[in-house]
């Protein structure tokens, strides 16, 4: 999904406690992440970004071995992350919700399922390349996610221009690009697939 950056100075700003998150106070509202405390609602997001999201997912959940590691897929699940260092408990807590992961099948619980994403994806659109490559960066290679996936469309979000993988470097903190894939996406781990763009692409 897409942060709705439109009009913020009409929007009115809601602010949520790991508590208020915790008792269900996030429930109702819609499709949001929450960044340092800050509630963020999500727009609508291209029919390209739907269609890659919902392919990508299907094609990495048919690329599990049978009788290999246990490891379920999934789209647009909340997962927290470490809290901000602030003195104000409204401006900590850390919600996203990653277009596409591969974790192991541990019991899920948001408040731990960030240390069992083995493949953690997010698909970029013009208002989310900066968050995507920066941020969430950061973010998934602070939290020891092995790989991280970045889907790049074009400008017009007409087509996937390429597709860059990153993991974690010798620190286990920091990410590295590891290849950047164009045309087809080849990936070893933690699943082995063969993912031409197109087929994430056709109508």
């Amino acid at each position: 999904m897409i942060p709705d950056m439109s009009a913020p100075e009409k929007r009115c700003e809601l602010r949520l406690t790991s508590e208020e998150f915790a008792d269900g106070k996030a429930d109702g509202l819609g499709d949001i992440e929450i960044v340092q405390g800050l509630v963020i609602r999500m727009i609508a997001p291209s029919p390209l970004h739907s269609r890659v999201v919902r392919r990508l997912a299907g094609m990495l959940e048919d690329a599990r071995r049978p009788g290999g590691p246990c490891m379920v897929v999934d789209s647009d699940v909340a997962a927290r992350f470490v809290d901000s260092e602030s003195p104000v408990e409204d401006r900590r807590l850390n919600i996203r919700y990653p277009d596409v992961w591969i974790r192991d099948c541990e019991p899920y619980d948001v408040n731990s399922v960030r240390e069992h994403i083995l493949l953690v994806v997010e698909v970029t659109s013009g208002s989310t390349i900066d968050v995507d490559i920066n941020d969430k960066r950061i973010q998934y290679a602070t939290a020891g996610i092995p790989r991280y996936l970045i889907v790049r469309l074009d400008q017009k979000e007409e087509r996937i221009e390429e597709i860059e993988e990153y993991r974690l470097d010798w620190s286990g903190r920091r990410y590295l690009v590891h290849t950047v894939h164009r045309r087809v996406l080849l990936l070893d781990e933690p699943v082995e697939a063969t993912i031409p763009f197109d087929a994430l692409e056709r109508v």
